[in-house]
């Protein structure tokens, strides 16, 4: 793997969906770059800090949300002197989207009074009253034709179906949930997930026409749903659960057809690898070194007290997780499936249990198995499978890349020197990661998966 220079960024940084360029928050400047040559495409002046940036479908305009203001300002690749500013007045703006056809803009303001459409092509602006949401409750289908949106009036939960062309609406229907977490659109555009609040374990299957398809509970006392998420075939639908198991379900008859738990022992019979990060010195031959005393007191003062390098273990059944009891006078424990991510080919999923940060489980779903185990020295900051093949990449927060593939798992060094990698992104061809520390960001060429290579940790 090949790495930039690190580039300053005080904010979001993300890839255009076409991976052609990246763009940048620094502080009140959006810098966005070419992704292959790293030069200064376009840079945009805002009026105050940038706290979020969206780019829009095509490619061609970019949204910036400064909550501080609260403002939203957007800006054209093509066209740099097109200008708009969004301001809803007293209202305020809690978010920002865009819709799918790249030509309108969807905010909701403070204590999600209404969610208001507006276009760039004319100006006109609509309003949906009484979102239930500001950053959640809104979904597109993959087609780009409708949206739901959940409201909230008279203590009950409303879907509201619009048409993305003409933003009238094309119907309303209740839902039987307590408080709605979020919905979303099955991949095909024949349903609509919704699930409630953790407070009530509930997951509801509709159609566009309101008719309840399926209503799955898995269980009734305790916290229910924590993570929902379709599969890119759209023939699985996966539930992530506070009891720290992961149930999916099938789109024929929606009955749950595998329960995978994650238990902090690990015993046999289990034909899982359980690869476990371990420190390894890096082994120097300082025979025919001569330095100086001076040279060595100067150096002595702050060094750290070995060089490592780290590398993966083959660790073998039975093994302990390390497994943190959230306390339990506090709210919105830290136990659950709180990361569920598919793989592009629906084959795996990969989860964390919030109560054992430090291990990634991975899924196998046509074989209904444990896959693997990542057992980390920190805890798991984010991972991202890859859009081309599969291929899974995780961080730390340390200074390394840590890869799986069905053939093994492997780890990459970072060579920028103390950059921690505390988030990862793919671009949609899947050339180039994008990797953040905390002031910093730099770019990874990542090499083509061949389908027979064997990778080692020394990579």
């Amino acid at each position: 793997m090949e790495f930039t220079d690190p580039y300053k960024q005080t904010g979001p940084c993300c890839f255009s969906p076409n991976a052609r360029f990246i763009a940048v928050a620094v502080d009140y400047r959006l810098v966005v770059r070419d992704t292959f040559s790293f030069k200064v495409v376009q840079l945009f002046s805002c009026l105050d800090k940038i706290s979020y940036i969206e780019w829009a479908l095509d490619s061609e305009y970019i949204l910036c949300g400064l909550y501080k203001r609260p403002m939203i300002q957007a800006w054209s690749l093509t066209q740099p002197e097109w200008t708009c500013k969004i301001d809803e007045g007293p209202a305020g703006i809690a978010y920002a989207r865009w819709s799918p056809d790249s030509r309108h803009i969807l905010t909701t303001s403070e204590f999600q009074l209404r969610l208001t459409v507006w276009s760039l092509v004319n100006t006109a602006c609509i309003h949906v009253q009484w979102p239930k949401h500001s950053s959640k409750g809104v979904s597109f289908t993959k087609d780009g034709k409708f949206a739901a949106i959940c409201t909230r009036r008279d203590c009950k939960d409303y879907i509201n179906l619009l048409s993305c062309y003409t933003w009238e609406m094309m119907g309303v229907f209740a839902v039987d949930t307590l408080d709605v977490a979020d919905i979303e659109w099955s991949p095909d555009d024949s349903a609509i997930v919704i699930w409630d609040s953790p407070l009530e374990y509930k997951v509801l299957i509709y159609s566009p026409d309101g008719r309840c398809l399926f209503k799955y509970q898995a269980y009734e006392s305790g916290l229910g749903v924590k993570t929902v998420s379709w599969s890119p075939c759209g023939q699985f639908l996966a539930v992530g659960s506070y009891d720290q198991m992961l149930r999916v379900l099938n789109h024929l008859t929606w009955k749950t057809f595998a329960e995978f738990m994650h238990l902090s022992s690990v015993r046999g019979p289990c034909y899982a690898a359980v690869f476990k990060e371990v420190d390894e010195p890096l082994h120097l031959d300082m025979s025919e070194l001569y330095l100086n005393d001076d040279f060595i007191q100067a150096n002595s003062e702050g060094a750290p007290d070995g060089h490592f390098s780290v590398r993966y273990e083959v660790t073998e059944v039975p093994v302990t997780l390390p497994f943190q009891k959230p306390p339990a006078d506090k709210p919105n424990p830290k136990q659950g499936i709180g990361l569920m991510i598919w793989s592009n080919d629906s084959q795996y999923i990969c989860t964390r249990n919030d109560s054992m940060p430090t291990a990634l489980w991975i899924w196998d779903i046509h074989r209904l198995e444990l896959a693997a185990i990542l057992l980390q020295k920190d805890p798991i900051r984010a991972a991202a499978w890859d859009p081309t093949c599969t291929r899974l990449v995780l961080c730390t927060g340390s200074s390394h890349l840590y890869m799986w593939t069905p053939s093994g798992a492997y780890c990459v060094s970072n060579p920028l020197p103390q950059f921690s990698i505390v988030d990862l992104k793919w671009n949609s061809d899947g050339s180039c990661l994008l990797l953040k520390d905390k002031e910093s960001f730099c770019c990874a060429a990542v090499p083509p998966l061949q389908e027979s290579s064997e990778y080692s940790s020394d990579d």
